[in-house]
């Protein structure tokens, strides 16, 4: 009944891991159809470039990953100081994973895909760029609701978190050319600061329902 496989979930799988423990520039798509067992000819049933198979990989990324956890982290049934701690040390548990699995830290996937194709690749970085976008509405989520509670000092919520996302992506950058996740233990203490969190004494009343 012709293509019935799941050769495209695998084009996507293995283009992720490869881009991420490599480079985007560095791998082809033959390295792409040989991680994922998949002929090259099927490749093209599929994409039409190694960029159109990024994109796709990158949203798969986002819908099966990063939205689910970050709907969980974020949950607004969560205190927003309570959110940003549990997201912050997350990166660092996540980062010691991958130094023990892959022998280095490899950073954030989408980030780095995105810095290394911004003046080439535009489909590919616009749908990094989006997801990026996506995820900062978490974080400026998070900040409007602990100033509303008094938590932090009055601020814009959407400036605050682009501050805190340079931050993030500045660490995690610090931390894989040391290859080095230790880097991103101070990232909730270094981030409470750009917050300006009040001591426990300073904040007013939590925020009702």
């Amino acid at each position: 009944m012709g293509r019935t496989s799941n050769a495209d979930q695998k084009l996507m799988d293995a283009s992720l891991e490869l881009m991420w423990e490599e480079s985007y520039g560095a791998v082809t798509i033959d390295d792409i159809c040989k991680r994922a067992g998949v002929r090259t000819g099927s490749f093209y049933y599929f994409y039409k470039s190694k960029a159109h198979l990024a994109v796709a990989a990158l949203e798969k990324l986002w819908n099966e990953d990063w939205k689910p956890q970050l709907d969980r982290i974020f949950s607004p049934s969560v205190d927003p100081l309570d959110r940003l701690t549990g997201y912050l040390q997350g990166i660092y548990a996540r980062a010691a994973e991958q130094k023990a699995k892959h022998g280095k830290f490899l950073g954030c996937p989408i980030f780095s895909v995105a810095s290394e194709v911004s003046t080439q690749e535009v489909d590919v970085t616009a749908a990094a760029r989006d997801i990026l976008s996506r995820k900062r509405r978490y974080y400026v989520s998070a900040i409007r609701d602990a100033a509303a509670q008094g938590a932090i000092e009055p601020c814009d919520a959407a400036d605050q978190a682009t501050a805190l996302f340079g931050l993030i992506e500045g660490m995690v950058g610090e931390a894989r050319i040391m290859n080095s996740p230790e880097v991103l233990k101070k990232l909730p203490e270094s981030a409470f600061r750009l917050l300006r969190v009040k001591a426990p004494t300073e904040a007013a009343a939590p925020l009702k329902a």
